[in-house]
């Protein structure tokens, strides 16, 4: 039994519409995905603009403001305990001075 032309004609346009059937879902879930993605890619470009624009420029101005103030800091640590130490003779020699003074008295 041979087919016709009509047979094969009508064999290919059910495979077709069988076909179709199945990949239309498959061609909607990579849509679907394509669109994730591209609304992926658009969240990371915007995130990636607010990290650029204001947490880095808000980072930069706090480390202008955080090193002359940590320097000055450093230099005065060395001045306090400078002055530390400077009051603690002065508290001896005070000291020493009221006992000296309470005998002449």
């Amino acid at each position: 039994m041979a087919l016709t032309n009509e047979d094969l004609l009508a064999i290919s346009q059910l495979l077709d519409v069988k076909l179709d059937a199945k990949l239309k879902p498959m061609e909607n879930d990579i849509k679907s995905i394509k669109d994730e993605q591209t609304r992926i890619k658009d969240e990371q470009t915007r995130i990636n603009l607010i990290i650029e624009n204001d947490i880095l420029h808000d980072i930069n101005i706090l480390v202008e403001n955080y090193v002359p103030a940590a320097k000055r800091y450093q230099d005065a640590t060395s001045q306090i305990e400078a002055m530390q130490a400077d009051m603690d003779i002065m508290k001896k020699v005070i000291s020493d001075h009221s006992e000296k003074l309470k005998k002449i008295s």
